[in-house]
């Protein structure tokens, strides 16, 4: 995204202005450059430069047992396991469900936060199931126009 260190500034500073965090997807130097966290794709260890210099909040994304392991053992500060529910975004991807979601999360050693066909109606399950916050992707964009 050819403009995305504006757009991440500008983000910035509208987090800080009302008093909330922003995290940078994949680039450990504008997450640094921002005083912004970090977040990870599955298969990312931290840069070298994140480990050193790194001050904000480390998340990682996770779709297993193995991927939950890799966050607890990097000391991530949260892993986004995905995806709970059938997702539009990821239509092919088998969901975890409530019950499989609850157990890993239970034996994450890591807060685990849920993704993945979060609307409004589900928060209370993705609470039940064991995560300490809810992310969403769709139910925040608007409708498609026709």
């Amino acid at each position: 995204m050819p403009l995305r260190a504006d757009l991440a500034a500008r983000l910035a500073r509208a987090c800080r202005a009302r008093g909330l965090g922003l995290s940078v997807a994949r680039d450990a130097r504008l997450a640094l450059r921002l005083g912004a966290g970090l977040h990870l794709a599955d298969f990312m260890a931290p840069p070298l430069l994140w480990r050193l210099h790194g001050r904000g909040l480390l998340s990682v994304a996770a779709h297993g047992a193995a991927s939950l392991a890799r966050a607890r053992r990097m000391r991530a500060d949260l892993a986004l396991l995905s995806p709970l529910f059938p997702t539009a975004s990821h239509p092919a991807a088998r969901p975890l469900g409530t019950v499989r979601f609850a157990g890993l999360a239970r034996r994450a050693g890591v807060p685990v936060a849920a993704l993945g066909g979060i609307t409004a109606a589900r928060v209370a399950a993705v609470a039940r199931a064991g995560a300490v916050a809810a992310a969403a992707v769709g139910a925040l964009a608007p409708p498609p126009s026709s």
